[in-house]
């Protein structure tokens, strides 16, 4: 089994007024995820989130701590999310086996030692998306479907932004330290997938793109309100967003997409909103 790890240090406002574009592809977008028979992992110093993907197709893929988190294991003192994005699969939590089907969620608890990622079929691999966020406290392993999640139904085709808002991991349905995730699917029709646009200066962000058509892409927009910027996203990558950043994107057809937060406040709607508008 492979390990693939990076880190991205915080950047000010200030200097990314002056990023061209592969300065800003470098510090925010996570183009590597889902390789197979690989652990992924991308250490952010916003929130120390950490962003990542497994896809067991010839073995299985263990959650295995690298130097970087000077840990004896990788959930010594994190939390875990994950969702699959993939084909049938399941995640096994100290002997525990969790079975998740496409789009179901499994938060794991400070503690775990020993986690590792399966696919029912090797030839149809599983596709584990997750985040891991510093933790104070232990909470019970759960696991999340889309039938007892919190469904927000938002937008309108009129706006091109209709979408279904799956809230698998806030505080109304897990216990969490900090993390929270959750995934949005867009109707068919609809390209927007948050507006208006929005900031949240207690919690940075994370967006993983999947379920885009081959040759259609996102354009996932950022910075502050005033100065804003955007970066061009294709299928099953993530990007970081910032606390002084906004977050939002538009497709060329319509998509999912995974959002991930962790910080001090765990009110999903504690965001500063910001009309088109007021951008620039």
């Amino acid at each position: 089994m492979q390990i693939i790890f990076d880190s991205r240090y915080p950047t000010h406002p200030d200097d990314v007024k002056h990023y061209d574009t592969e300065q800003l592809r470098q510090h925010f977008l996570v183009d590597n995820l889902m390789q197979p028979d690989a652990l992924v992992l991308c250490y952010t110093h916003y929130e120390r989130v950490l962003i990542g993907s497994a896809v067991p197709v010839a073995a299985a893929v263990q959650l295995e701590t690298v130097d970087a988190l000077k840990a004896d294991f990788f959930l010594q003192r994190r939390e875990l999310g994950v969702i699959n994005v993939g084909a049938a699969g399941s995640v096994v939590v100290d002997g525990t086996k969790y079975p998740l089907k496409n789009k179901e969620g499994l938060y794991v608890g400070m503690g775990a030692k020993d986690v590792s990622f399966h696919s029912d079929d090797g030839s149809k691999p599983a596709k584990f998306y997750f985040n891991s966020a510093p933790a104070h406290q232990s909470f019970p392993t759960k696991h999340l479907t889309m039938d007892t999640c919190t469904v927000l139904q938002m937008g309108s085709q009129e706006t091109s932004n209709e979408r279904a808002i799956h809230q698998l991991m806030i505080r109304d349905v897990v216990q969490t330290c900090q993390l929270q995730m959750g995934l949005t699917v867009l109707k068919p029709g609809s390209v927007w997938n948050t507006m208006p646009a929005h900031q949240h200066d207690r919690r940075m962000e994370a967006y993983f793109y999947f379920d885009l058509a081959d040759e259609q892409g996102v354009c996932h927009f950022m910075g502050q309100p005033q100065q804003t910027r955007h970066i061009w996203m294709a299928n099953e990558q993530a990007v970081v967003s910032p606390a002084w950043s906004i977050h939002s994107g538009c497709g060329t057809s319509n998509y999912a997409f995974i959002w991930g937060m962790a910080g001090e406040n765990l009110d999903y709607h504690d965001m500063d909103k910001f009309p088109p508008s007021d951008l620039r």
